[in-house]
C-alpha cells in the first residue's frame, strides 16, 4: 500500500500541492457523535496528516442508529478508542491523536497544546462552544461549529453559513449562540445549520427528559459539510 495509490483520486480533484498541504496539517474534531464521528472520518480520508479526536463519552446502544463509530463490537468502548479502531483501518496514513476528555475552559490547554491548524466544533454545550470559539479567535485558528441536527428529517436542508444567517431556522441552539456571539462581538462565525424547522420533540421516558430525536441520514450530512469546509479552508490558506 502506498500513499500515491490511496489518494490518486483526491489528488486528481484538488491537485498534488493541496494534498501535500493537507498532509502537513492538524485538524481537531471535538465531539464524536453522529455529526463529529462522520466529520472525523471524512477529514481523515481527505488526506489530512493529523486528526485530534476529543470526546469523553462511551458508545451506547442508542448510538447505533446514526453514529459511524458505534457498532455492536464497540459497545461500551470509549468513543475515542472506537474512532481510532475504525480510522486506523480507513485512513492508514493519518496520525490519530485521541484525547479522552470533554472540552471546557479547564481542558482548553490540552487541546491547544497539540497545535491544531483548524478546529471543528461538534459539541453540544453552549458554554463549551463559546469558550472554544473565543479561544480559537484569540489564537487566530480557523474553526467552524455545528448547530442543532436533531428532530430533522431532510438532509438536503443542511447549509454552511454564518451565525447571523441562522435567524428564523427554528434551532434553539442557534438562537442562543446568535445572542451570545453578539454579546461578545463575534461576527461572521462559520456554522453548519439546517433550514428545516425541527419536528416535535418526544419525551425520553427512560431518562424522564426531552432528548433530540435523530435518524441515520441527517447528522452525518452535517459532519460531511464540516469536513468540507475545514479541508477547503486549509487548502486556500496556503
Amino acid at each position: 500500500m502506498n500513499f500515491s495509490s490511496v489518494f490518486a483520486r483526491t489528488a486528481a480533484l484538488i491537485g498534488q500541492e493541496a494534498l501535500h498541504t493537507l498532509q502537513n496539517k492538524t485538524v481537531a474534531v471535538l465531539g464524536l457523535g453522529g455529526v463529529g464521528g462522520m466529520c472525523a472520518e471524512m477529514v481523515a480520508r481527505s488526506g489530512v496528516g493529523t486528526v485530534i479526536l476529543m470526546d469523553h463519552d462511551t458508545v451506547s446502544l442508542s448510538n447505533l442508529n446514526r453514529q459511524n463509530f458505534a457498532l455492536t463490537s464497540t459497545l461500551g468502548m470509549s468513543k475515542t478508542d472506537a474512532a481510532v479502531l475504525r480510522l486506523k483501518d480507513a485512513a492508514p496514513f493519518c496520525r490519530l491523536v485521541p484525547v479522552e476528555s470533554f472540552y471546557s475552559a479547564e481542558t482548553r490547554d490540552v487541546l491547544f497544546d497539540l497545535h491544531p491548524d483548524f478546529v471543528i466544533d461538534a459539541i453540544d454545550t453552549v458554554s463549551a462552544k463559546l469558550d472554544l470559539l473565543a479561544a480559537c479567535r484569540e489564537r487566530r485558528i480557523p474553526s467552524i461549529m455545528c448547530l442543532g441536527t436533531g428532530n430533522r428529517l431532510d438532509p438536503s436542508a443542511f447549509r454552511i453559513g454564518t451565525i447571523e444567517e441562522t435567524a428564523g431556522c427554528g434551532c434553539g441552539l442557534a438562537r442562543v449562540m446568535r445572542r451570545e456571539c453578539k454579546k461578545r462581538g463575534f461576527s461572521d462565525v462559520p456554522v453548519v445549520y439546517s433550514t428545516e424547522m425541527p419536528r416535535v420533540v418526544v419525551t425520553d421516558t427512560e431518562h424522564g427528559r426531552h432528548s433530540p430525536a435523530s435518524i441515520s441520514f441527517c447528522p452525518p450530512v452535517a459532519g460531511c459539510l464540516l469536513a468540507s469546509f475545514a479541508v477547503q479552508t486549509l487548502c486556500k490558506t496556503e
